[in-house]
């Protein structure tokens, strides 16, 4: 644990850096009240807990984009397989208190004549089974994918159509009344989490908490395995996989491990995030959220981690910021900063700043010999003096 915070110090200060924040807006909603200059109201608080689930996210991705080699333009699906268990466990919760006032059905299936709780429905009403449902259900659809996939050998680009087309083949899925998932309007008016009010500070406060824990945890787990003999190996599989195959590894395993674990992480942010803004709908399977999520990373700067987590949080403050100002043209913003991001920052942010750093002290060196010279120079003048 302590080796690993030591052979990285930038990654250990940007996490502690999110924590101080956090614990900063913590103080401001809990110890200040309204018209205070250092209170911080509710909205804040859950707008940073997105950005914390989305940071969590982008981690998740880079994992297997920057380090594997696979880019998954269909990842946002698992972060809404995620979202939509929480989303079930929530509507559990409401119980009688729904529009219509059926204890056992949510107020959308009653408006479409449901007369029973679909099979799938059982047992998310308790949080243990939901907890573990999160993480099984992206987890499990990522182990079939991953297997078919890459058991058949199947990369590069044509992996990340099949993805794409995956994650667009589940927004149909989910968009049809049918499936008894909400259709086109998800799942919402969530009321309790846990046994306490979703709109109240503390619960507020309480999901702030736990996404910065969640993104802690899986940034840790993140860095254990691209620091251990696991990692070296898919760093070897993404720069020559047909080498790594001819001296005896199964690939495919290797693969299949950090897609299933990607996904999980992605099942986690999914929950975490649905509960903070209150609705989930087919609408996060877009293909569209895949494709920013990339962009995310490619900002950030890849194989880093913590790259993905400036970049999640830097994009989507700007979009917060410029989609109030310019809401139609932020997409084309968007689209012309991944293809400035590619062609001239191919290492992001962090690559900048590593650039930046490294120059100074290239310069620092440069003046130290200068000095040094000018030092010699004068010391041997004094010495020809002396001896005329």
């Amino acid at each position: 644990m302590f080796s690993l915070i030591k052979n990285d110090k930038k990654g250990a200060s940007l996490i502690g850096a999110v924590w101080f924040f956090v614990l900063l807006l913590l103080i401001g909603n809990l110890f200040f009240k309204d018209g205070d200059a250092l209170f911080v109201g509710s909205n804040t608080i859950t707008l940073f807990g997105k950005y914390l689930c989305y940071a969590l996210l982008a981690v998740s991705l880079d994992l297997i984009w920057g380090y594997l080699g696979i880019l998954s333009l269909g990842h946002a699906a698992f972060f809404a397989l995620g979202g939509y268990v929480m989303g079930m466990y929530l509507m559990r919760q409401i119980g009688t208190r729904g529009v219509y006032g059926n204890a056992e059905l949510p107020d959308f299936m009653v408006f479409l004549n449901w007369h029973e709780l679909p099979w799938y429905w059982y047992g998310v009403g308790h949080f243990p089974i939901a907890l573990l449902l999160i993480m099984a259900v992206p987890g499990i659809l990522a182990f079939v994918f991953g297997f078919l996939a890459f058991k058949s050998r199947v990369g590069g680009v044509y992996l990340s159509i099949i993805t794409q087309s995956l994650t667009f083949a589940l927004s149909l899925a989910f968009f049809r009344n049918e499936t008894g998932f909400g259709g086109n309007n998800g799942l919402t008016d969530f009321k309790d989490i846990l046994g306490c009010a979703i709109s109240s500070d503390l619960t507020r406060d309480s999901l702030l908490f736990c996404s910065a824990l969640a993104l802690t945890i899986g940034y840790i787990l993140c860095r254990f395995i691209v620091s251990s003999r696991l990692g070296r190996v898919i760093v070897a599989i993404r720069d020559s996989e047909s080498r790594v195959r001819f001296i005896g590894y199964r690939v495919e395993y290797f693969k299949l491990f950090i897609f299933v674990f990607g996904a999980i992480l992605a099942g986690i942010a999914g929950a975490l995030y649905v509960p903070q803004v209150g609705i989930i709908n087919p609408g996060e399977f877009s293909p569209i959220n895949s494709i920013e999520l990339v962009i995310w990373v490619a900002v950030g700067g890849r194989a880093s981690l913590y790259g993905a987590i400036i970049g999640a949080i830097l994009v989507n403050y700007a979009k917060t910021v410029f989609t109030g100002v310019f809401p139609d043209e932020w997409l084309y913003a968007l689209g012309l900063l991944f293809v400035l991001v590619t062609l001239f920052l191919p290492k992001g942010v962090i690559g900048v700043a590593e650039f930046l750093k490294l120059k100074k002290s290239k310069k620092n060196d440069n003046s130290d010999g200068d000095s040094q010279s000018s030092t010699g120079i004068t010391s041997a003048d004094s010495k020809v003096a002396k001896e005329a």
